[in-house]
């Protein structure tokens, strides 16, 4: 069954090892005949400073409007990153911190006593690339990944699961064509 999945490289650096994935897991969602979306968050304009926290709503700028359509549209988002300082990048933090609001991705209960997931009856995939191994990365600094995955896309309703990916790090010529490989077929299964 066709899906519409909506791939977001969330590395300021258009021109990244992570583009690499997000154009091969695009190419290889669309050779099963699924319908791709992409959005590279380098090439977006918006302010990503939440200037007075929530207590005042900034108008969002186009693109972050547009990408609140594209996740709407969305049956499965894939979200493509680096962990930098165990951490996603700023700007990308910067994006969900402007656009993940009350009314799009979820409400409050007037009780006070939970919420409303706006966004439920989606999947979505974060892979997290690493200059060092994930395995020494979770033994040395734990899971710093829950953040965007329950943190932001459970609390809206997605079913979300995570693969780290790595080490980067003087990346050989012919482990990075296995990986450019590998996340193509990622996009043949939407994993």
């Amino acid at each position: 069954m066709s899906k519409k999945i909506l791939v977001l490289l969330g590395h300021p650096d258009t021109d990244s090892m992570c583009r690499e994935f997000c154009d091969a897991y695009a190419a290889g969602a669309i050779s099963r005949g699924h319908e791709v979306r992409r959005v590279n968050i380098g090439e977006m304009n918006f302010d990503p400073i939440l200037h007075q926290g929530y207590r005042v709503i900034q108008e969002l700028e186009p693109d972050l409007k547009k990408l609140q359509e594209d996740i709407r549209w969305c049956d499965h988002f894939v979200v493509v990153y680096p962990s930098w300082w165990s951490t996603m990048p700023a700007l990308l933090k910067g994006l969900f911190d402007r656009m993940w609001l009350p009314g799009f991705a979820f409400k409050f209960l007037p009780s006070g006593l939970g919420w409303m997931r706006l966004l439920k009856g989606r999947s979505a995939r974060v892979f997290v690339s690493s200059d060092s191994h994930p395995i020494l990365a979770r033994f040395l600094f734990g899971d710093n990944t829950n953040e965007i995955v329950d943190g932001i896309l459970w609390f809206a309703g997605f079913s979300a699961k995570m693969k780290k990916v790595g080490p980067m790090r003087k990346l050989k010529p012919e482990k990075r064509a296995r990986w450019i490989r590998k996340f193509y077929k990622y996009g043949e299964k939407v994993y």
